[in-house]
């Protein structure tokens, strides 16, 4: 199964920010024998992380942090839990009309990515 979803989406740090402010990556996401893949790919960076659902896996991320990760079922959202140096983010993806929303979360903060199919 492969599903591309696009969308624009922040950077890192100012100059990158800038960068990703005009990116529009394309998520695609497949599933083979209980192995999920999500893959990001843009003109700017191409990102891939493969995994197991519910099982920890190492994960080095966009941004370069060394996670330890793990993916579960949720409520009908995939959630994606990433650890490192005594913090925590929380990427929440589900389907809404249609869409893809993705909704990361660190602490207080809630940045929202919409992925519409192509």
């Amino acid at each position: 199964m492969c599903a591309p979803w696009g969308a624009a989406g922040p950077g890192v740090g100012f100059a990158t920010r800038q960068v990703g402010n005009r990116t529009k990556p394309n998520l695609v996401v497949t599933a083979e024998d209980g192995v999920f893949c999500l893959k990001s790919q843009s003109t700017f960076k191409t990102t891939e992380i493969k995994f197991k659902l519910n099982e920890p896996f190492d994960e080095t991320t966009a941004d370069d942090r060394k996670t330890t990760t793990v993916v579960t079922f949720e409520n009908g959202k995939l959630v994606q839990k990433q650890s490192w140096e005594g913090k925590e983010t929380a990427i929440e993806r589900e389907i809404e009309d249609g869409k893809l929303v993705a909704k990361c979360k660190m602490g207080d903060v809630v940045a929202v990515r919409t992925y519409v199919k192509e």
